[in-house]
């Protein structure tokens, strides 16, 4: 049987891949547009599972403190436009969600990979979090993010970020 043949994660300092995506509401977003202020790229397997919720939740919570940082938050999964509008206004989440349902965007960024979940192994989102900087750079990436504390490990390298500025 053929290996799959998975894009590795985006190493820091490399310039994060280009992507255009529409959100909830259809609305195109594209990185290059984003250009100027860092960007929070959170990658998560699905919609209104708990892990999901409890990450989105928690981002949902700090997202004062992450925009007085001057970052924009997405949260990307290959969920359709519907289930994302409802998962938002579930869970009253301020933020866009991004619509990659041929999960291009996730694969580019090395977030669809194969999982293995109890001896079975299927290709889905791996939860990994992405903050790119101003000018477009990957300057960190949690690869398997444990949800606990995972907004703070956030928070603390946007303003690590802010204080090289």
């Amino acid at each position: 049987m053929g290996r799959l043949i998975m894009a590795d994660f985006i190493d820091p300092g490399k310039k994060a891949p280009a992507f255009t995506l529409k959100d909830q509401a259809g609305q195109t977003v594209k990185l290059k547009d984003l250009a100027g202020s860092p960007v929070v790229l959170f990658f998560y397997p699905k919609d209104n599972t708990p892990g999901c919720t409890k990450e989105a939740c928690a981002f949902r919570d700090r997202y004062g403190e992450l925009q007085a940082a001057g970052a924009q938050l997405f949260g990307i999964s290959t969920d359709s436009a519907e289930s994302h509008v409802k998962f938002r206004e579930k869970f009253e989440l301020p933020f866009p969600l991004l619509v990659d349902e041929d999960h291009a965007m996730s694969e580019k960024y090395g977030a669809y990979r194969e999982k293995n979940l109890y001896g079975k192994k299927s290709m889905g989102i791996q939860r990994s979090t992405y903050l790119i900087d101003a000018d477009g750079k990957v300057v960190k990436v949690w690869k398997r993010v444990r949800v606990d504390g995972h907004d703070q490990q956030v928070l603390d390298a946007l303003a690590a970020l802010s204080e090289q500025n």
